[in-house]
């Protein structure tokens, strides 16, 4: 059961069947082919078993049959003539029978005299040699230079064995030599050439093999066609189902992720509100203190307020600013300057501030200036902060802000880092999108019921990382406290430049 539960997790599309159809036949039509070359393999295997073992016998047969005939014979001085005529006849009647089997070619006995080898076809000639009778072996009736030849090699093997010897000339003829001893005497070697030919029966189960295997294919392949047949209309059923059923899912997804781009723009907007609100509130207070001894600090005060006021008012028109009004050359921001401005006219204008924490910088002078809107920097930097000083849960916070380039990696590092509690260690897990939960939407160290918190983080790390290009990082450090680092990859040019 637990089996087929899985399997119906999976759906089967028409190409699936298709693939699957196309997949069995081929394995099928494989694994014949597999099948018919292994038995090929075996049935060729035994034939050359079998002529071999069948050439041997005849050609033992043959050798016994002349030393048992021999056994019979007197010695020449006892012999008749018509006793020595039949003898011949005996011997010639074994010569002659056996070139009567279809597959003897050649046959022979080969014999050595003086240390040269001589070939007997002749039943006359054989009946003198064994008795003695002639020094001299006349020549046989055909020329047995091949045997001879063979013989030559491998008659010290012969002799010293007195084993049947085959030697292959090719996958049909063997030349076979085995020991002539007659009366335990050995004379030589009675020599046999045997093409024996069993293809025909191969070829007979071989094609009956393929017959069958047509018959089984063709059976296979209807019954694979007729669940083809069969499926397909059934998925085709199927997927018009689903189709009308995904058509209506995607309606409502999309007006699903409508509502929710809606209302996280409308959580974004509440949330930069605040901070507008802030702004506004330094501006009244400037306006209220306005002077003509200050008269040129607070005009360059209430500008900045009132552009980061216009930013705010502007991301609200849109959910995806044009990349033009975030970055490109027409900017050309000393982040050195806004990290200055935004901690001395905003967090240290506070009244209690100093009671609260202290804000210490350091930074380095060498910092090139970066291509993206500086109060779009404002919106990165002025949240990590802000989180440092809400979250630190320590008195007398103190929080360093290091600016660092490095020429030498073409890229410059913003640092912020405090000496409160440190970020909660779940806080710095990475999520199933590769972004660190502190980063992530609603997620905020709060403990009490709040609606739209957890968005300052949030923002900085989609500002820095998918509108201005930078990376954003957050972690503990090892004497208390945490740390952002923001680092800048800047481009060659800002290199050459500063060269």
């Amino acid at each position: 059961m637990k089996i087929l539960e899985q399997i119906k997790k999976y759906r089967f599309e028409l190409r699936h069947l298709t693939v699957l159809l196309a997949i069995l036949i081929a394995f099928q039509v494989i694994l014949s082919f597999i099948h018919k070359a292994s038995l090929q393999k075996l049935l060729e295997g035994t034939q050359e078993w079998y002529q071999k073992d069948s050439a041997e016998r005849i050609a033992n047969f043959t050798s016994t049959s002349f030393e048992l005939l021999y056994e019979t014979v007197k010695s020449s001085s006892n012999l008749s003539d018509d006793e020595v005529r039949k003898v011949t006849q005996a011997f010639d009647i074994i010569f002659s029978q056996q070139l009567l089997e279809t597959n003897v070619k050649e046959i022979c006995i080969l014999v050595s005299r003086n240390n040269k080898v001589y070939a007997i076809d002749d039943g006359k000639v054989l009946l003198h040699y064994l008795n003695n009778d002639s020094n001299a072996i006349p020549p046989p009736q055909k020329p047995h230079t091949e045997a001879i030849e063979l013989y030559q090699k491998i008659r010290n093997k012969l002799l010293n064995k007195e084993e049947e010897q085959s030697i292959g000339q090719d996958k049909q003829t063997l030349n076979i030599f085995v020991p002539f001893v007659p009366r335990g005497e050995y004379r030589g070697a009675v020599y046999m050439k045997d093409t024996p030919d069993f293809s025909f029966i191969t070829k007979e189960i071989i094609s009956n093999y393929d017959q069958t295997t047509v018959i089984y294919l063709s059976l296979i392949l209807l019954g694979l066609l007729a669940m083809y047949y069969i499926s397909s209309f059934t998925v085709m059923e199927r997927d018009d189902t689903q189709k009308l059923l995904y058509e209506e899912h995607q309606r409502h997804l999309k007006d699903q992720i409508n509502h929710e781009k809606e209302s996280l723009f409308t959580k974004r907007i509440y949330h930069t509100h605040h901070k507008a609100e802030k702004i506004m509130g330094f501006i009244k207070e400037d306006i209220r203190l306005l002077c003509e001894k200050n008269i040129e600090e607070v005009r360059y005060r209430v500008t900045k307020y009132s552009n980061f006021v216009s930013r705010v008012i502007y991301d609200m028109k849109w959910f995806d600013p044009p990349i033009h009004t975030i970055r490109g050359s027409i900017f050309n921001t000393d982040i050195n300057s806004v990290i200055k401005f935004i901690v001395q006219n905003i967090f240290q204008r506070i009244s209690n501030a100093e009671d609260q924490y202290k804000i210490n910088m350091n930074l380095d002078k060498n910092m090139p200036a970066v291509d993206i809107n500086e109060f779009v920097a404002w919106e990165i930097i002025e949240p990590l902060i802000q989180n440092s000083i809400e979250h630190s849960s320590v008195e007398n916070l103190v929080v360093e802000i290091q600016t660092l380039y490095k020429p030498m990696l073409n890229q410059s590092k913003i640092i912020i880092s405090d000496n409160g509690v440190g970020i909660r260690p779940d806080l710095l897990e990475t999520g199933s999108s590769g972004v660190k939960r502190i980063f992530q939407e609603n997620i905020s160290t709060k403990t009490f019921e709040e609606r739209n918190h957890g968005y300052g983080c949030y923002l900085a790390y989609i500002v820095a990382k998918l509108r201005c290009g930078w990376d954003l990082d957050a972690e503990n450090i090892p004497n208390g406290g945490c740390r952002f680092i923001i680092t800048i990859h800047h481009t060659e040019s800002v290199k050459n430049d500063l060269q």
